[in-house]
């Protein structure tokens, strides 16, 4: 079964306030198994445009995500998030492709 994805892209409008969204984040996150992947940390881009601040998170499975997403945790530190940061955040199916291949 793939993994399912969380990808954001943010730009901080107010640093303590975007602080406090992140703890509380993460607690959800990690309540629901997600491990970040990348979150924040240096980064080139090529083509397009791209927000300062990149999160990727793993879960178990693509309905894991989006119930990590629609939980009433996650939802809490969303609200903290709300005009403290401009953000997008996509959430996407892994690839099972190598599993797929014969071996």
């Amino acid at each position: 079964m793939p993994k399912g994805y969380w990808f954001g892209q943010v730009d901080v409008i107010e640093s303590e306030p975007y602080s406090e969204y992140a703890r509380a984040a993460k607690k959800a996150v990690k309540k629901y198994g997600g491990r970040y992947l990348v979150r924040g940390g240096a980064h080139t881009g090529f083509e397009g445009d791209w927000r300062s601040r990149h999160v990727l998170i793993e879960f178990d499975s693509y309905r894991v995500a989006l119930d990590c997403y629609n939980s009433a945790e996650y939802q809490q530190a969303r609200a903290l998030r709300i005009g403290k940061a401009d953000a997008e955040l996509l959430v996407v199916e892994g690839s099972d492709e190598e599993s797929a291949r014969p071996s």
